[in-house]
């Protein structure tokens, strides 16, 4: 935390500065795949495959089905700027876990609990908690931001917490359930040199106490 080196406005104003001293090649520099294109990049439907994201895919979609003018849909908006991080499947598992005290085995059953017990409404402000509006946070900004404050389009803060160095350096995440563990970066870049970039992690963050 003490070793702060760049802040959250730091980072935008890396980006805005960027963009304001070559507008016309910065407009080109990075692509409009967006962070839906990628979510359904492995196809519709559930499988076995625990590291992959199917699940937050059925649960943006749900999202956008019962209110296509949900802010969530920025997701499919690749012409905007966000970083968004990305539950794993498994991580919804564990949610679902530490909620319930059950082990679910399958994907769609995780995702039934999740309709069931938490609602498409908290589901929607559970996903705008995981999406960072306004700059492409790359995992090499990402590590010099220890101690950085990120605010969500929730409306909630995310604070960015750097550990170890060199090969062994793990960008976690801070939410605001303090009393389980902080949800780590696992598959950085995903989406990289695109203007929406997605970050897999390991857990679900989590926008209050749980």
């Amino acid at each position: 935390m003490k070793n702060a080196l760049i802040g959250t406005t730091s980072l935008l104003a890396l980006a805005a500065a960027s963009l304001a001293a070559t507008p016309a090649q910065a407009a080109q520099a990075l692509g409009t795949t967006s962070v839906a294109e990628v979510l359904a990049a492995d196809g519709s439907g559930f499988d076995r495959n625990w590291k992959d994201f199917d699940i937050l895919d059925a649960a943006v979609s749900a999202v956008l089905s019962d209110n296509p003018d949900s802010a969530v849909g920025v997701l499919a908006d690749g012409s905007t700027r966000l970083t968004a991080f990305a539950p794993r499947d498994k991580a919804f598992r564990i949610l679902v876990k530490d909620l319930s005290g059950k082990q679910l085995t399958r994907e769609d059953r995780v995702v039934a609990w999740l309709a069931k017990n938490l609602g498409l409404e908290t589901i929607e402000t559970v996903l705008l908690y995981h999406v960072v509006p306004g700059a492409t946070i790359t995992a090499a900004k990402a590590v010099k931001a220890d101690g950085a404050e990120l605010t969500t389009a929730q409306g909630g803060t995310i604070e960015v917490k750097v550990t170890g160095s060199g090969k062994r350096t793990k960008v976690l995440l801070v939410d605001q359930d303090h009393d389980d563990w902080d949800p780590a970066v696992k598959v950085p870049d995903i989406n990289k040199g695109n203007r929406q970039i997605v970050h897999g992690i390991n857990r679900v963050l989590r926008p209050i106490e749980t």
